[in-house]
C-alpha cells in the first residue's frame, strides 16, 4: 500500500515490482522504504530514480542509482550508514569523504565561512579575526581536515617559548576553538582536533595589582604636577605669541584641567571602569542629578547594562569637566569628536613621573575593587559594580577582605 504523506513524500515497502513502476512527476517526489528505516527513493522530473539515505534532519546522502544498485544492496548500505551515524554520530563514509582534496583550507574557512557568522552573531569580531590571522599563521594554509592537534600543541609551544604566559595562550587557543566546533556542528569535521588538547594549568585568581597608600599618593601627585607643567607650557608659549601679535591659544590656567588625563584617571580610580567602558560613555549615560552613570550593554564587555553610583571625587570631577567643554557625545572625545582609542602614551609618561612600576591602565579597575573588599564591602556588590558575569572573577579579591581568614579559624 502506498501512502503519501504531503506532497512529494510517501512511505511505502520498497519492492521490486514498485521500482519497475517508477514514474516520473511534474515535481520530484520521495518514497521511503517502510522495512529499512533511513532508506529512500528519489525520482527526479528527467525520470532519474536513486536510492537514498538520511540519518538525521536534513542530513542525507545517494547510495546510488536505481539499476546500477540492486535494492537489497541499497538496504545493507542503508544500514550501515544508520549504524555508524549511531555510532559515531555521522556515517563513516561521509566523514572519509571528506578528503583533503575538497575540504577547504583553514584560511578559507575562517575567511569565506567562520568570521562572516562570528561578525553577525558576536562582538570583538576585529579582535578574533587579528587573533587569528597572527597567530596560527603557520597552519593557515593546512585544509581544514589536515589539522591535528600535535600541529596546535607546537604551535603553543612556540608561544611558550617567545615568553606568552599559560592563560595568553589558553585565550588564543579559546579563540581558535571556536572555529573548529563551527566545523564540526556545520560537518566540516567529524572532531575537533582540540578535543584532546588540554588546556594550560594557570593560577585561578590571577594577576591583582593594585596602589599602596604610598604609590596611590604618588599617582595624585604627578597628575598634579603635570596639569601644573602644561599650564607652564601653555603660559610660555602665548607670551611667545603676544610678542609677535599672534591669537593666543587658550589659556589653560582659567581651565579646571589641562586635558583628559587627570578625570579619566581620578573617574577610573572611583568607579573601576574598564578602559574601552571610559572611551565609549557618552554625556547621555551620565546623571549627575542622581549621582550615577549607566554603562550601555552593547559597549560593555559582558553586553549587560549597569549603573554605577558615583562618590564625591567622581561626581565634582564629572560636574566640572562637564562645565569645561561638554559637546554632547562623548565625555573623553578624541580628535574631532571620535571616539578615543588609545592614552597609552601620556598613560606611561606619568607612571614614569610617579616612580610606578608594574601598573597597567587595567590596574585602576584592581585598585578599585581591592580598596572596596579591604573596606568590607560584600563581594556580591563589588560583583555588580565592576560587572562580572560571574562570581568567580570577584572571588580572586576576596582574600583581601578584613579580618575574614583570621575571624574563621578564631571560631574553632
Amino acid at each position: 500500500m502506498l501512502v503519501r504523506c504531503w506532497y512529494g513524500k510517501m512511505k511505502t515497502k520498497i519492492t521490486q515490482k514498485l521500482l519497475n513502476s517508477l514514474a516520473p512527476e511534474d515535481k520530484p517526489y520521495r518514497i521511503h522504504d517502510t522495512e529499512q528505516p533511513g532508506l529512500f527513493l528519489r525520482v527526479q522530473p528527467t525520470g532519474h530514480a536513486s536510492y537514498m539515505v538520511t540519518w538525521g534532519r536534513n542530513r542525507e546522502k545517494s547510495l546510488g542509482r536505481v539499476g546500477t544498485l540492486t535494492l537489497a544492496q541499497a538496504r545493507i548500505k542503508a544500514a550501515r550508514y544508520l549504524a555508524d551515524a549511531y555510532e559515531h554520530g555521522e556515517p563513516l563514509a561521509v566523514a572519509q569523504g571528506r578528503t583533503a582534496a575538497t575540504s577547504p583550507t583553514l584560511r578559507d574557512f575562517i575567511d569565506d565561512t567562520y568570521l562572516p557568522w562570528f561578525k553577525a552573531h558576536h562582538r570583538g569580531h576585529d579582535k578574533t579575526a587579528h587573533t587569528l590571522a597572527t597567530s596560527f599563521n603557520p597552519i593557515m594554509a593546512m585544509r581544514l581536515v589536515e589539522v591535528a592537534g600535535r600541529d596546535l600543541e607546537q604551535i603553543r609551544t612556540g608561544w611558550l617559548k617567545a615568553s606568552n604566559k599559560p592563560a595568553t595562550a589558553n585565550r588564543k587557543m579559546g579563540t581558535i576553538s571556536g572555529v573548529f566546533s563551527r566545523a564540526v556542528d556545520w560537518n566540516y569535521l567529524e572532531a575537533s582536533p582540540l578535543d584532546k588538547v588540554k588546556a594550560l594549568k594557570v593560577d585561578a585568581k590571577g594577576r591583582i595589582r593594585y596602589l599602596s597608600k604610598d604609590e596611590a599618593k604618588a599617582l595624585r601627585e604627578a597628575l598634579d604636577a603635570r596639569e601644573e607643567r602644561m599650564r607652564v607650557e601653555r603660559d610660555s608659549a602665548n607670551q611667545w605669541r603676544a610678542e609677535r601679535r599672534r591669537e593666543p591659544m587658550a589659556d589653560l590656567r582659567a581651565l579646571a584641567f589641562s586635558d583628559h588625563l587627570k578625570p579619566m584617571v581620578v573617574l577610573s580610580l572611583n568607579t573601576g571602569l574598564r578602559r574601552g567602558e571610559l572611551f565609549n560613555l557618552r554625556w547621555p549615560h551620565v546623571n549627575l542629578q542622581a549621582k550615577t552613570l549607566t554603562v550601555a550593554g552593547e559597549g560593555a564587555k559582558t553586553t549587560e547594562t549597569r549603573h554605577i553610583p558615583l562618590n564625591a571625587e567622581a561626581l565634582a570631577t564629572l560636574q566640572v569637566w562637564k562645565k569645561q567643554g561638554d559637546t554632547g557625545g562623548y565625555v573623553f572625545p578624541g580628535q574631532d569628536g571620535e571616539r578615543m582609542t588609545d592614552v597609552k602614551t601620556a598613560w606611561l609618561e606619568l607612571l614614569k613621573n610617579a616612580g610606578i612600576e608594574d601598573f597597567r591602565w587595567h590596574d585602576m579597575r584592581h585598585d578599585f575593587a581591592s580598596r572596596l573588599v579591604m573596606a568590607g564591602v560584600p563581594l556580591n556588590t563589588v560583583r555588580d559594580l565592576l560587572g562580572h558575569s560571574d562570581i568567580k572573577m570577584t572571588l580572586r579579591y576576596a582574600h583581601l577582605a578584613p579580618d575574614s581568614k583570621a575571624a574563621a579559624v578564631e571560631l574553632i
